[in-house]
């Protein structure tokens, strides 16, 4: 190996492991954080594992102060529910139509503005929800609130588009051409390939793809902060305004007193959010490798 060769080896290396160790480092700062609801008795008569998932209402502040976790696992779940159907069948669809359907020059016009969604600042997607989406959706559905599952959900959506698509598409250009053309020569047509070969060879990469628009829709903060309501509830409707866990985090880290009860406990609402983000994207990355490999003729 010649010493350039070498050199950019140990480079690439550095920075791979400085990757891996930061998140490393960030999980394990947030768990230390989160470690006194366990073994802390003055935090445990308040923040506890029965108080998180037992109990129905979230109110910090107060001379009694309630930290269930419900109502905003149900409104993180509510957000990402109305995201992922509006988001889907956009992105799989405009998937689908690029990399089978379209002409070349048109797909290259389509594809870098789909995937430009993904430029856009949260602040300006929540900034268009706000002003534009909710009013659309309150004289669709006559609500009483603007902000709520729904108007979040619709907004989210724009979020999860582009990363959904991208790897969807490009599950979809990695099935091997002969097996469209040996579709095609046995008297099947364009779309009957799509759906009876393509779309099932490419189930794997496709299935990543959304799952990875899950963990986006999951971890969004800034929209659904602005747009949600931020209302701790439970309730059926989506057209109830709701709170989630990051919106949560983001909104009364800054006035939490240090090492408080309040305090351990959006650390732990962290520390669940990071765990269920990185399973989601460990899933997606494993099913995404064995469509490749399976593609490839590996086992």
């Amino acid at each position: 190996m010649e010493a350039k060769e070498r050199i950019a080896y140990i480079v690439v290396s550095l920075l791979a492991s400085v990757a891996i160790v930061s998140v490393i480092l960030i999980f394990v700062f947030i768990a230390k954080e989160s470690l006194p609801v366990f073994f802390n008795p003055e935090i445990k008569k308040e923040a506890n594992l029965r108080i998180f998932f037992l109990t129905r209402d979230w109110q910090p502040i107060g001379l009694e102060p309630k930290y269930s976790f419900l109502p905003l696992i149900v409104g993180t779940l509510k957000v990402t529910l109305v995201a992922i159907v509006v988001a889907l069948p956009l992105s799989l669809g405009s998937a689908i139509f690029t990399a089978e359907f379209a002409p070349r020059r048109l797909r290259e016009i389509i594809k870098p503005i789909i995937e430009l969604f993904s430029a856009i600042p949260s602040v300006v997607l929540g900034f268009f929800a706000l002003m534009v989406i909710a009013s659309w959706v309150q004289d669709i559905f006559h609500t009483s609130s603007r902000l709520n599952a729904v108007t979040a959900g619709f907004a989210l959506a724009f979020a999860v588009i582009p990363i959904t698509y991208t790897i969807c598409e490009d599950a979809l250009n990695t099935v091997p051409r002969e097996l469209k053309e040996a579709s095609i020569a046995l008297g099947a047509t364009k779309w009957q390939t799509t759906i009876k070969v393509v779309l099932p060879s490419a189930s794997g990469g496709i299935f990543a793809g959304i799952m990875l628009g899950l963990a986006r829709a999951m971890g969004e903060t800034m929209i659904v902060l602005m747009v949600s309501g931020n209302a701790a509830q439970i309730t059926w409707s989506f057209l109830d305004s709701v709170r989630t866990i990051p919106a949560t985090i983001a909104a009364e880290m800054g006035e939490v007193a240090f090492g408080s009860a309040h305090y351990v406990t959006l650390f732990f609402l962290g520390l669940l959010l990071f765990s269920i983000t990185f399973i989601i994207n460990y899933i997606a990355s494993i099913l995404l490798e064995r469509t490749q490999k399976r593609l490839r003729g590996e086992r």
